[in-house]
Parts: C-alpha cells; structure tokens; sequence
C-alpha cells in the first residue's frame, strides 16, 4: 500500500507500553482523517489536532521560506546527487511511544529521514538527498518543536577495486579543494576501538569511505559557514569530528562548526550498516549517510532566536527573507511573558510523561506558548501519590496577550488536563 510520504507502516506491531494505557483512557473519535484519508484510532492512537494541522504544510517546499533557501543551498553543493522528497518508507528503529506519533497500531508519523534508506537504495538511487518534515512529541521551548525538517544524505559504490578507485579520486579532488580554502579541520580516527569497522566490511575499504564522508562533508561546513563567519586563512572556518554511536551507521560520527565564539552541533553521520543495504538488495555496495536538521542551521545562519518562528504567518516575519539570500533576522518586537504554574496530583499507580502533557498544551494554545518547565515533581511520604507543577509561560510572537487572555487558556488546560489524565488540580 501506497501511503502519504509523511506515514509510514508500523510492521512490528508494538504495543504501548502498561504505563501507559492508563494516561490514555479517555474516549477517542473512531476515526481520525489525516492528509484528507480517514484511518480508525485504536489504543496506540496519539496524533494530535495540532499536529494533524501542520502535516501539509512542509515550509522548506515553500518559496522564500529560509528553510526553502537552505535545503537548496545544500542541493546546490551535491549537483550531482539524486534531489528527493516524501517518500514511503517501511522500517526504522525510532519507534518509542513517548516519543513518536502514531495513527493507529499499523501506522506512525516517520521520526527520521533515515527511514528512506532502504526504500531508496532499493529502487537504484546510488548518490541522493532527500528532505523532508519529520515528527516527534518533546518538550517546548525556543529550540525544540514537534515538526521539523531534514536532510539526508546518501553516496554508495561498489565494494570492490573499481568502487574504490571512484572514491580514491574524489578523496584527492575534494582534499584539494580543501587545502586552498580557509578551513581548519579537528579530526578523529577514521576507525577505533571504540568506533569499529563492521564485521561484513574491509577495513581498507572503510576507512576510504569514511575519509570521502568527512571531505564531502567538511566542503559542505565551508559551503554553508565560511562566508557567514568571513573565513579568512589568518581567521579560518573552524570544524571538528567527533566519535559518536548511532544505530543505522558504524563508524559514526558528528560534525560541529565553531560559530559567534562557540561550537554548534550541525550533523550526525557514518558509514551505512550493512543490514541496511542487504535490506535494500544492494549487499555488493558500501558508502556512507549524514542527516542535519534544517531548523537548527536555519536558526544560526539567519539568527531566529524562536524555532516557532518558522510557523508564523506575520508579514512581519515572511517579508524578511527571499529565496536564495540568508539575511539577519530583525526582531520585530519581544512582547512580555506571562506565567501560570498548573499544580495536580496524579491518580494513584498512574504516571503520566512530559511530552503528553506539552501534546496537550500545545492542542490547547498552539504556538501562544514559549516554553514549558516542570518545577516540581513530589511523592507524599504516607500515601506514595505524586504531585507535579508546570510553568507555562504565555507569550505571543505576534502580539501582547493580556493576563485575562493567558488566565483562559490556562483554565482550558487545566480543564483538558482534568478530563484526559484524571488528575486532581492542587
């Protein structure tokens, strides 16, 4: 079955966890439409209005959008590569309940880019970038939102002497091209104990491929940062590697820029697990992936200081920008917080996570809301029930918000929070 590039099929089934089913006992629709397709709800169902709103909107497809800029400012520095969109995906291992948005038991908003690997690769694609909108429930606050936007990135080749030899000759032309630029790069190991080569692979082959995913990536640092922080060869662009462990790549790697006097987390990356490729029917091939969010670079090349931003419809804020041109962003106005604390108990033997109740503030007051803290978290010593207190802080982008405004929507959380939890407001 053919889905919406957005959903994808939840094959395993899983169910959630017991903890769970008790903070989600309240009545649900039996069928929720999301895309224009109606799909029945059952006890896995936990996709919002809110986010069901937001699911045709993908802003980096929308013309002087600075994620429109950016994604094709990334495409234009891999001209040679496959430039992709939605897609349909079967498989990926982010899949906690907590964390990601399900339709129904069979069916889930896509958390990563990387769940298109297998479908890619298997339909012949060997060098592509494909970006896209992906969801996961978190907390709110200035740089976290529960829909953002990705790139991956992909190159594979043979694993065999004619592979190698392609890459051996772009290592040496991208290694060129970087020792006449104003870039200086802090390396780690290509492989180490304790960021292996793969059991299925050569070593030598690895550590090619590796080596070609640092240069192709440390080009793309330059391509991106070097002309924002005026890369001079007395003052060059600063980029550094790190050892990291992710699941769909080994060795791995994340790749930081130094950027306004610190280091800024841009990108994880590695070399393909090769269950992966067998998946995809390419077992001959090897080669490497990156994945980068568009928002988190958006925020430090534009300087938007509220990932919210991204979302508003102000003119205010969408005449600043044009597409193909990164311009400071000039606030146009910070208006006042207001804050209200939400204190309750907690029905006894029931918890309830943080990112259900961010769901539900975000349902109730969208985008009005800032950030959330949890301020205190208390267990009664005689009768073991558990209190918990948010701070939600009440600020408009677009306008002041009077405190009667904030008291309202404060009210419908409680009321919400008291009808979907079962909680006992202090």
């Amino acid at each position: 079955m053919r889905l919406p590039g957005s959903l994808w099929r939840n094959i395993h089934g899983r169910g959630v966890p017991s903890r769970y089913l008790a903070n989600t006992a309240v009545q649900r629709p039996c069928h929720v439409t999301v895309l224009g397709e109606e799909h029945p709800t059952d006890h896995m169902t936990n996709i919002s209005p809110t986010i069901v709103s937001k699911l045709p909107l993908k802003l980096h497809t929308q013309p002087s959008h600075p994620l429109s800029t950016l994604r094709a400012l990334i495409e234009s520095h891999f001209p040679s590569y496959s430039h992709l969109s939605s897609l349909s995906p079967s498989h990926h291992p982010g899949r906690s309940v907590t964390d990601s948005y399900y339709v129904n038991k069979d069916l889930m908003l896509r958390t990563h880019t990387s769940a298109h690997e297998v479908e890619v690769f298997g339909r012949g694609e060997t060098k592509w970038l494909l970006t896209a909108d992906v969801y996961r429930r978190d907390e709110i606050d200035g740089s976290h939102y529960p829909v953002f936007h990705q790139t991956e990135g992909a190159r594979i080749v043979s694993a065999n002497s004619a592979g190698m030899k392609e890459i051996e000759e772009d290592n040496e032309r991208l290694a060129a091209h970087l020792e006449r630029s104003s870039i200086e790069i802090e390396d780690v190991p290509h492989l180490s104990p304790m960021n292996p080569c793969q059991p299925a692979h050569d070593p030598k082959h690895t550590e090619l491929i590796a080596k070609n995913l640092k240069l192709s990536l440390n080009s793309l640092m330059l391509h991106l940062f070097a002309g924002r922080v005026g890369a001079t060869a007395q003052s060059p662009l600063k980029v550094r590697w790190i050892e990291a462990t992710f699941p769909w790549t080994t060795p791995s790697f994340e790749v930081e820029v130094f950027f306004r006097g610190k280091w800024l987390e841009i990108l994880g990356c590695g070399v393909i697990y090769q269950p992966t490729l067998d998946n995809a029917n390419v077992s001959d091939k090897l080669g490497w992936a990156f994945g980068l969010g568009l928002e988190r670079i958006a925020m430090v090349l534009y300087s938007i200081p509220d990932i919210r931003l991204f979302w508003s419809q102000d003119p205010r804020f969408l005449s600043q920008f044009k597409q193909g041109e990164i311009t400071t962003f000039k606030p146009y106005s910070k208006y006042p917080a207001c804050f209200k604390d939400v204190s309750f108990w907690l029905p006894e033997g029931q918890s309830l996570h943080e990112n259900d109740f961010c769901d539900l503030v975000r349902d109730v007051a969208g985008d009005v809301v800032e950030d959330v803290k949890l301020i205190d978290n208390f267990t009664h010593p005689k009768t073991n029930r558990k209190s918990l207190c948010y701070r939600i802080n009440y600020r408009s982008m677009d306008r002041s918000l009077s405190n009667d405004e904030a008291n309202s929507l404060n009210a419908q959380v409680v009321s919400c929070l008291q009808d979907r939890f079962r909680v006992e407001v202090r």
